[in-house]
């Protein structure tokens, strides 16, 4: 055997071997790409995080708690017990804007035209930016829960109710921000999302029990907010932190969550995927 075979015997030993050709990524693979990278665009823009989901719920507590507490509960002691559950869903659902905005910059600046040439399952950018934006609403309801615990709130239910109740916060956060996800992929500007959304969920959040008993409403008003989907899930976090949650409050506020997904997760990822075939 000659030198120069033996050689390139010894050289090709110390090579690794070949990788496979791989194929496109699963959509599971796709969904944690996408996580990841909204997740890197959600540290860069710190400051929205520390204004949405920080200082936010702190200042809703403190300004509702000492400017209403005494006029409608006579003590800011006993209002705190009515106000927490409700402020912690009025932390989470302006906060569901975001999946708006992401999706209508991306396909404003351009970007959801590169996506489409890549080999991913197309979804994938949609359903990892609202993962991600549920980091969001966890860090808002924690802080609006320690608030809350640090002037008085004392949940009458068990660990494991109020465990149940933040979860249900966050199913419902995720299912309304399916909503701003399809208005974003509409949407020819982003400050159309961020403009929509004080026509859509201000009045929602204000006409609803976050602040005030339906109890102390006249009959019809009462009966019409009862009926609006940010009371049926205020009520059902109320209840479930205060240990009396029947079973139709529980279903109730599943129920909507469940019904804003089956409705608006289909129509935003078909409306995503045939956008430009439109």
């Amino acid at each position: 055997m000659s030198l120069s075979h033996h050689t390139s015997n010894q050289v090709g030993s110390m090579l690794p071997p070949p990788h496979p050709v791989s194929g496109p990524p699963h959509a599971f693979t796709a969904i944690r790409i996408f996580m990841w990278r909204t997740w890197q665009h959600t540290k860069n823009n710190g400051f929205s995080l520390v204004m949405d989901a920080i200082l936010s719920p702190i200042l809703l507590l403190l300004i509702f708690n000492y400017l209403f507490g005494g006029a409608i509960a006579g003590s800011t002691g006993v209002y705190i017990q009515f106000l927490l559950p409700g402020i912690l869903i009025l932390t989470v659902v302006p906060m569901t804007v975001y999946s708006g905005t992401t999706i209508c910059s991306d396909i404003t600046k351009g970007v959801y035209n590169r996506f489409r040439t890549l080999p991913f399952w197309q979804p994938a950018s949609v359903i990892g930016s609202i993962l991600t934006d549920g980091l969001r609403y966890a860090v808002g309801v924690i802080v609006a829960l320690g608030t809350g615990l640090a002037l008085g709130f004392r949940p009458e239910g068990s660990l494991i109710q109020v465990m149940c109740a933040v979860v249900f916060i966050l199913l419902f956060a995720f299912s309304v921000s399916w909503i701003f996800a399809m208005i974003g992929v509409i949407a020819k500007r982003p400050e159309t999302v961020s403009g929509s959304s004080m026509i859509a969920i201000y009045p929602l959040l204000f006409a609803s029990n976050i602040l005030v008993d339906t109890a102390t409403m006249p009959g019809w008003i009462g009966i019409l907010i009862e009926l609006n989907p940010i009371s049926i899930a205020a009520a059902t976090v109320r209840g479930l932190m205060s240990g009396i949650a029947s079973m139709t409050e529980i279903m109730a506020g599943i129920g909507v969550s469940v019904l804003f997904i089956a409705i608006f997760a289909p129509t935003t990822l078909y409306l995503y995927q045939t956008k430009n075939q439109r």
